[in-house]
């Protein structure tokens, strides 16, 4: 595993060098005051082990206390498995969910005593996956190959299911309670006053708030709101608006946590290696929900995960309108946020840019297609960040540079890498060097694309706002900006963002082939900033 952490710290040099300079976007003073919210990050302590009150054999202990003369005829089968996994890979982690297997990666009956963002077992060593727990179907075929074991046989009763028409006169959400009891866990239930009476199916909505915009208040977009109590776990996506309802019932308190792995497939991280989303954990709430609002003020780690999701989203939404279209950035997305860095990029190593450049592989070697596995595609450094707006702007300049790269794809990228790798060195680490080093003109392309769709869309999101990035540099995003004022739009310039276009003069005739219409107001953009 130490080779495995040098390579981390590798590929974390990689990501710095190749980040985007931040200082055309914004800058902010210190950091306000924060408002508290009972969140805690880093790793979560485990107390001592519970006994489960769903397992087979204590539901039927609780059905024989309430109900002693049915308790011989009514028949409580294992509805689940409580099972844990070890997969020794990404691709192994990777197929379990394509499997529909929800891991988490702590045990579930145990006592919290810390809450956290994640969990590593002490028995299994730093820098391979820990053990892997869910809760999976009696009829569930266990991949070959993959490690794991079988903690219990549960019966999860569902108070909906089990109560249709007195059709065996048992009250089975009374029988669950009464388990809690036996187990030693009626503390539980007598901590979790419901008002409705009974289990409940939790609801509620998970809102941003964006104090540039008139309607501040948004939902935090297609992220998963997960709840659990022992190993019966409830979930749901929330909608547009952040509104979400659990699909399973509970009559005690459910721990709540926001898993920013989004409907749409991206994956927001960073809890640890091999992880596809970031986990925010909100304590113990109400069977009835559990409603959250952030802003500026809050926890520092879940705004940024919350503006970065909810910017992810929009950016995709807007690649595609009536207007005309963009290539999104890749499905499975993968972003890491690094509250302690000031520079962002759009490497995309997972998706296998950098990391099968020549260079690279050489001194990764047989660790390069492991590397490529749990590396990420964008890093967002939010350090000089606090407001919505300015990591809103940040996330949008990498995406243009993901969709760029789905235009060029690895060849032309690993050539972009290497240029602001060496010019990162030679020009006296300078982000994009000075342009007259070889290769700048990739650069030019890239940062000129980013750095106009970064300001076209912020203005789309705040119109008053007249931001206008990256025009202090020795490339001009303002040629993009002037096309675009006279009816070249940012879909009709992507479609000249093509791997034989690199450098500016080649820009300039690719789009002058695609738009001859244009073409005064095309020379006119370009000689204006020679």
């Amino acid at each position: 595993m130490k080779n495995m952490r040098n390579t981390i710290l590798f590929a974390m040099a990689l990501l710095m060098a190749g980040a985007c300079d931040p200082s055309g976007l914004f800058s902010f003073g210190e950091d306000p005051a924060k408002k508290e919210y009972p969140l805690e990050h880093g790793m979560m302590v485990l107390g001592k082990q519970l006994e489960d009150p769903y397992s087979v054999r204590n539901i039927t202990k609780a059905l024989e206390s309430l109900y002693p003369t049915k308790a011989g005829t009514v028949d409580v089968s294992e509805t689940d498995l409580y099972v844990r996994f070890l997969p020794k890979s990404q691709e192994e982690y990777d197929y379990l969910l394509s499997l529909g297997v929800e891991m988490l990666d702590h045990p579930l009956d145990y006592e919290i005593v810390r809450e956290g963002d994640y969990y590593h077992d002490p028995s299994i060593p730093d820098g391979d996956i820990t053990w892997q727990y869910a809760v999976v179907r009696p009829d569930f075929v266990f991949p070959t190959g993959v490690r794991y074991e079988v903690l219990d046989h549960c019966h999860i009763t569902e108070h909906e299911v089990f109560t249709r028409a007195g059709e065996d006169g048992i009250d089975w959400d009374a029988v669950e309670r009464e388990s809690f009891r036996l187990t030693g866990n009626a503390h539980l239930l007598d901590d979790a006053p419901c008002t409705k009476g009974g289990a409940a199916n939790p609801s509620g909505r998970i809102t941003l708030v964006d104090g540039l915009r008139p309607n501040a208040v948004e939902g935090v977009k297609g992220v998963r709101v997960a709840c659990n109590v022992f190993v019966k776990i409830g979930q749901a996506y929330t909608d547009t608006e952040g509104y979400y309802t659990i699909d399973k019932s509970f009559s005690t308190e459910p721990r709540y946590w926001l898993v920013f792995k989004n409907k749409k497939g991206y994956g927001i991280g960073l809890n640890l290696i091999l992880v596809g989303g970031s986990s925010s954990t909100m304590g113990k709430h109400s069977q009835e929900g559990c409603s959250l609002e952030v802003d500026a003020s809050s926890d520092r780690t879940l705004f940024a995960r919350c503006v970065v999701n909810n910017a992810v989203w929009d950016y995709f939404e807007n690649c595609k309108t009536a207007a005309g279209s963009i290539k999104a950035p890749p499905a499975n997305l993968r972003l890491w946020l690094f509250a302690g860095l000031g520079a962002s990029s759009a490497m995309m190593l997972h998706h296998g840019a950098g990391v099968d450049h020549e260079l690279v592989k050489k001194y990764l070697g047989d660790w390069a297609p492991i590397v490529k596995w749990f590396l990420p595609d964008v890093t967002i450094g939010y350090k000089n960040y606090e407001d919505y707006d300015s990591v809103y702007a940040t996330v949008v300049h990498e995406l243009a540079h993901a969709s760029h790269f789905q235009q060029v794809e690895k060849a032309w990228w690993d050539i972009l890498i290497e240029y602001t790798l060496t010019s990162y060195i030679t020009s006296g680490m300078m982000t994009y060097g000075t342009g007259g080093e070889e290769n700048a003109g990739y650069c030019e392309v890239a940062e000129m694309w980013a750095y106009y769709l970064s300001s076209k869309f912020y203005r789309m999101r705040y119109p008053r706002s007249v931001a206008m990035f990256g025009t202090s540099y020795w490339f001009y995003p303002q040629i993009f900006s002037y096309l675009d004022d006279r009816g070249l739009d940012h879909y009709k310039i992507y479609q000249a963002l093509v791997p034989e276009v690199t450098d500016r003069d080649k820009l300039r005739d690719k789009l002058l082939a695609l738009y001859p219409d244009f073409k005064t107001n095309i020379l006119l953009a370009f000689n204006r900033y020679l």
